[in-house]
């Protein structure tokens, strides 16, 4: 999981890549990086798992000087990656994930083609997109024929001297909007990077759509595909508030879902409703609203020191800042019936020893667990969301249920089955909660509020949509740089 910004401007556009590029912290934990193309090119890249992206970059932005750059938060790859191609050079910064990426390195390999990154011992997936690009008649050409090739997804940012390239991943998993200001144009993962910069959404690209933008404007070189399957996911846990994707607003829909988890709720009586700090609190927010019953903060988390205990690559890390960054708050917690709304439960490991843990040590007298969506069943494909499926807390207990692995989880993909039933009984047992309530995969698609067709629903469902065929339409616009 990673964001990507760029931005090109009628004057220095540094100061908007640092703060733009900084607004992405919460979906990478591991690298930054930045390049910026003025006389010449400039490029940094650092390593962020102990510090801030602010605090690393802040330095090298005052000595960067250009009116075009892209910016990177990642989760895995050292990025930007800059190539000196048989079509030109250029730095590219990528947002996806590649399952076949090995496969198409020994494949260049074979062609005489060397790679110089690694990452963790493996191939830069950035170093590789940029290599099958450069192997087209011309960067359009060589991003469409990346797009043939790959299994997984990859929306990029591509920054050369005629300007930079936005492409979105083919079948949309990730998204990328455009935002104008007078003097600029800029590009995001993540739209909350817009309004403190001034910046108005003017788009947002379709999947597998290619624009350039440059000192003249934005023009559409390739247009977009007619499917669209954005990561669901976005809205439930992996998004900030802020942010919107589709014109869809990350924290509405987390309100929405946390109605629709109370109106399911007509047999419980709980004293306090509320979230696991960040993701879940608008989901709880919600709740509280549909429910009439008190928010309030049982656990706090200490924002200044600790971010996300999700996106790090390692289980020490997670647990180390799961078990520091929530503060218990006896006073609220003890003798309450407490209703706890989550984005998700993935392998249950934090909630347990971590979350619910300090609820019953502090003297809960019930604890109520409300996860936004449904049990994850299959571990995502397209951009890091979900890990090894043996971590998945649902099929652990399908393996506790049957002894064994299964191939086809049907019946408990259905959330009226005897079976699926029995896993969250199972699950429920294992986190030593008193009730477990799961979403509904209809009320979450109705709380995004986009068509089922339209989302990526393969952590829960394990249906993916089929490749399309390669359409060819006209350009469809440009817009002008004041």
């Amino acid at each position: 999981m990673s964001g990507i910004f760029g931005v090109v401007s009628k004057n220095d556009c540094v100061d908007t890549l640092f703060y733009g590029t900084d607004y992405h912290s919460h979906l990478g934990t591991e690298f930054g990086g930045i390049a910026v193309l003025g006389a010449a090119l400039q490029r940094q890249i650092h390593d962020i798992s102990q510090t801030q992206f602010k605090s690393k970059f802040y330095e090298d932005c005052r000595r960067m000087k250009g009116n075009k750059g892209i910016g990177v938060i990642s989760a895995f790859d050292e990025q930007p990656i800059y190539l000196n191609s048989r079509l030109g050079s250029f730095s590219i910064v990528t947002n996806g994930l590649l399952e076949n990426t090995e496969e198409l390195a020994e494949e260049l390999r074979k062609k005489g083609i060397s790679f110089s990154e690694v990452s963790r011992g493996k191939t830069n997936a950035t170093e590789l997109i940029a290599k099958l690009i450069s192997q087209g008649d011309d960067l359009i050409d060589g991003i469409e024929k990346m797009f043939d090739a790959i299994d997984g997804s990859c929306s990029l940012l591509l920054l050369t001297k005629d300007g930079i390239y936005a492409a979105r991943d083919r079948f949309g998993y990730t998204p990328l909007a455009i935002g104008q200001r007078p003097d600029s144009i800029a590009m995001t993962s993540e739209t909350c990077a817009f309004p403190n910069s001034d910046f108005k959404i003017i788009k947002y690209l379709e999947p597998g759509e290619i624009i350039l933008v440059n000192e003249k404007g934005m023009s559409q070189k390739r247009p977009g595909g007619d499917i669209n399957q954005i990561c669901a996911f976005l809205w439930i846990y992996a998004g900030f508030p802020a942010s919107t994707y589709e014109g869809i607003n990350v924290e509405m829909v987390r309100e929405r879902c946390g109605r629709s988890l109370a109106r399911r709720d007509k047999d419980i009586d709980v004293d306090v409703v509320s979230g696991v700090p960040d993701s879940g609190t608008a989901h709880a927010i919600g709740y509280a609203m549909e429910s009439k019953k008190p928010y309030r903060r049982p656990l706090v988390k200490y924002t200044p020191g600790y971010g996300r205990s999700y996106t790090p690559p390692s289980q020490e890390t997670r647990d180390l800042i799961a078990k520091m960054k929530l503060v218990p708050i006896e006073d609220i917690i003890k003798n309450n019936r407490i209703v706890i709304c989550e984005d998700s439960i993935v392998r249950g490991t934090q909630l347990k020893n971590f979350t619910i843990k300090k609820l019953w040590d502090n003297g809960a007298q019930e604890i109520h667990i409300r996860p936004a969506c449904p049990p994850l069943m299959f571990p995502c494909r397209f951009n890091l969301s979900t890990r090894s499926i043996h971590e998945l807390a649902a099929r652990r207990a399908i393996r506790g249920l049957e002894g064994h692995d299964l191939d086809n989880v049907d019946e408990y993909l259905d959330n009226n089955s005897e079976k699926y039933k029995k896993m969250v009984e199972w699950i429920a047992k294992d986190l030593e909660i008193t009730s477990l309530r799961y979403q509904t995969v209809d009320d979450m698609v109705k709380a995004i509020g986009l068509p089922k067709e339209r989302l990526c629903l393969y952590c829960w469902t394990g249906e993916c949509p089929k490749k399309r065929e390669k359409i060819e339409k006209k350009v469809e616009y440009s817009i002008t740089l004041e």
